[in-house]
């Protein structure tokens, strides 16, 4: 069983819209360790921003088994945080939102995998990425690089891998 990796679940908050991926997947040095898939988009969990102006880090499925690792609030520019280590059988989930003009590019430095967002303007763009990866139960950092114009705010959790969806040329 290879590593993998699934970018879905991508949506924009409040009015739940569909937005594709610039890249539709995350990269690391190895590209055959893995495959990129998207899946269906779902919707949050999260209370509705409709009065809030704060940008809050997008919420996990406690009912999927999903549980948080770390979570990083409302941030402008370049920075990184710390997550926990985890259980082998679970897959690393990091779910990013972001606003403003601009996109922003999250590293996951102990994968070796990074990925891009592009930011939905006024509506926060947000993106659930699952890696099911040997080394995705690790503790670890998550590094955001985004210009002074984004804000972002980023979960970092563990749960249930998603199967992949087979690829279409076999």
């Amino acid at each position: 069983m290879g590593d993998q990796v699934t970018a879905g679940r991508t949506t924009a908050m409040p009015a739940l819209l569909l937005l594709a991926l610039s890249a539709a997947g995350c990269t690391s040095g190895n590209e055959t360790d893995h495959a990129a898939t998207t899946t269906a988009p779902r919707s949050s969990t999260a209370p509705p921003e409709e009065h809030s102006t704060e940008l809050v880090p997008p919420a996990l499925d406690p009912e999927a088994g999903e549980v948080v690792a770390g979570r990083r609030g409302a941030t402008h520019g370049n920075a990184s945080f710390s997550y926990d280590a985890g259980s082998p059988e679970k897959a690393l989930i990091v779910a990013v939102s972001c606003r403003g003009s601009g996109s922003v590019k999250v590293s996951v430095p102990v994968l070796g995998t990074q990925f891009p967002l592009e930011c939905g303007g006024a509506e926060p763009a947000v993106t659930y990425n699952q890696l099911a990866m040997n080394a995705a139960h690790k503790a670890g950092t998550v590094a955001v690089t985004a210009p002074s114009t984004v804000t972002w705010s980023v979960t970092v959790g563990r749960g249930n891998a998603v199967e992949q969806e087979p690829s279409a040329t076999g």
